[in-house]
């Protein structure tokens, strides 16, 4: 009669072969999703019709606009709602509109929107894609001149132009697969390793886009007929909130205030090599 040796030869769940297969597998499976996630990322390329760069954005305009709306309430009740006053709701739209109007921005189809926020103790404005713009009071009231706010609203409205928000989740998404690939293929430290670079390398695009909001807002407010140096006063009056009980949620991921500065300075300067001319709103 045959009697299966001691040595565990044949279907045992001991088998060596069986290991090495899974992990063969599990290595063949994270690197089809990590190919799948690159070459999604990298076939999405296409040319910014405003900034002229190269991006990568897995949405389309029509997708972006309509994602930006439906996020829109959720944002407005994370910060207490609309501040009620149409006075002031008013005269936003009126300095908002007016930048989208006579600038660069009238050329596109995003459909734009502003918002006061009812938010008292956040300094911090933001865009969402599409077009919605939010600003709250917190940071309005710290403001001193008409050109200040246009300076505030044409940075977020350089956000919608340069299309930072679909950029920033084509990214995100890249990281995530790559990440999920890593979580297949390799050990739980090395996947909290490649979050982390993920999370780095996202942090660094945000603060690129801020600053090439910040040139385009200036280009914006110098279409309109503001005096573009009032983006210098936002950053002053931003850096000097900030002494007190903390930073302003503004500067969270953005450049430090005095690089910012330095950089929108160069960017009027190439607006008016010959200095500012009077007459703009300042």
């Amino acid at each position: 009669m045959y009697r299966r040796s001691n040595s565990g030869y044949g279907r045992s769940s001991g088998y060596p072969g069986r290991g090495r297969s899974l992990n063969k597998m599990r290595l063949l499976l994270a690197a089809g999703m990590a190919l799948f996630a690159l070459y999604s990322f990298w076939s999405s390329k296409e040319v910014n019709e405003v900034t002229g760069e190269e991006q990568y954005i897995s949405l389309t305009e029509d997708q972006e606009i309509q994602l930006g709306l439906q996020a829109a309430p959720q944002m407005i009740q994370q910060h207490g709602g609309l501040y009620q006053s149409q006075e002031l709701q008013d005269y936003i739209d009126e300095v908002g509109f007016y930048l989208v109007n006579n600038s660069l921005a009238r050329d596109t189809d995003w459909q734009f929107e502003f918002h006061l926020l009812n938010d008292p103790q956040t300094v911090n404005a933001f865009a969402l894609p599409g077009g919605q713009v939010f600003i709250t009071t917190a940071l309005y009231e710290q403001l001193e001149t008409e050109g200040q706010l246009a300076g505030v609203l044409g940075h977020e409205i350089g956000h919608v132009l340069a299309r930072h928000g679909a950029q920033r989740m084509a990214k995100q998404q890249l990281t995530q697969g790559l990440t999920q690939a890593v979580l297949i293929g390799a050990s739980t430290d090395s996947a909290q390793f490649a979050q982390m670079i993920g999370n780095m390398v996202n942090m660094k695009y945000g603060r690129d886009d801020e600053l090439q909001s910040d040139d385009i807002g200036v280009r914006i407010m110098a279409e309109s007929g503001y005096d573009p140096s009032a983006m210098i006063g936002v950053m002053e009056i931003l850096a000097e909130a900030s002494g007190g009980s903390g930073q302003p949620e503004f500067f969270s991921t953005h450049p430090n205030p005095d690089n910012r500065i330095q950089k929108i300075q160069s960017a009027i300067d190439r607006v008016f090599p010959d200095g500012v001319p009077e007459g703009l709103v300042p």
